[in-house]
């Protein structure tokens, strides 16, 4: 039987072959975090409309768009909340995350810009020390702002 299915597989390539894995498997959305620093060592905190109450704090955040490559959704994020400019470094993290979900999230350094929040997806924009954070910081965030870096 898995001969047969090799030769099937074989017959069938290309876009035949993308289709059927495309059928076969989970499609996912990928959520993009910035950890947003500055010069003084302080990082770039949201407090977020659409989030739940009392966990609205949080690292820049969006979805990447399709074909869209990961650092550049950082770079877009951030401008779109914020109006400020980064330059992303570091991929600090890769995971799968709640159901269809891949979470990604870079190191970004503040390189320019004007600070001019979003008022429909962001209620305030502070830079804070990573040990001086205000309540309500997702968790998920608190240890990307605290991880050692290397």
């Amino acid at each position: 039987m898995k001969r047969l299915i090799a030769r099937i597989w074989h017959l069938i390539r290309g876009p035949v072959q993308w289709r059927v894995l495309w059928l076969a498997h989970a499609k996912f959305m990928v959520g993009v975090t910035g950890v947003v620093r500055d010069g003084q060592g302080r990082v770039l905190l949201l407090r977020h409309r659409m989030w739940a109450e009392g966990r609205q704090w949080g690292l820049p955040t969006g979805y990447a768009l399709k074909g869209e490559e990961f650092p550049r959704t950082v770079v877009r994020e951030v401008k779109e909340e914020t109006g400020l400019d980064v330059e992303t470094g570091e991929l600090v993290r890769l995971t799968s995350g709640y159901r269809l979900r891949v979470e990604v999230a870079y190191e970004a350094r503040l390189v320019g810009g004007t600070l001019d929040i979003d008022p429909f997806e962001i209620l305030e924009a502070r830079w804070c020390l990573p040990d001086d954070l205000p309540e309500g910081v997702q968790q998920s965030h608190l240890s990307l702002i605290r991880r050692e870096k290397g």
